[in-house]
């Protein structure tokens, strides 16, 4: 069976890119070997590695265990699209006016 491939935009790349290297940095910051996140996280070096460079492949749990090894910082992700203005914008314009009660 064949690797399925996820086209990643370069805009795209570019912050999960940036998202790796602000982990590493909370990492080094907090003065953390890696061998210690990964274990804390549930994965192997090289994954963490896969983390903190934004590898596109690593999913999404495993970025959120890395983030809770370095002490609750997923609770960060809570914040993804919560203010979707224009998200709402779209939703008030397809809203209808309300039409006539029903007779009983």
């Amino acid at each position: 069976m064949s690797k399925k491939t996820t086209v990643i935009m370069p805009d795209t790349q570019i912050i999960l890119e940036n998202m790796g290297e602000q982990i590493k940095l909370a990492r080094l910051r907090r003065n953390l070997a890696t061998e210690l996140v990964a274990e804390r996280a549930g994965i192997s070096r090289a994954t963490l590695w896969a983390v903190e460079k934004g590898t596109p492949t690593v999913s999404i749990g495993t970025y959120a265990a890395v983030l809770h090894a370095l002490g609750g910082m997923d609770k960060d992700l809570e914040l993804v699209a919560r203010d979707d203005e224009f998200g709402r914008r779209l939703q008030d314009m397809n809203l209808t006016a309300p039409k006539r009660a029903r007779r009983k």
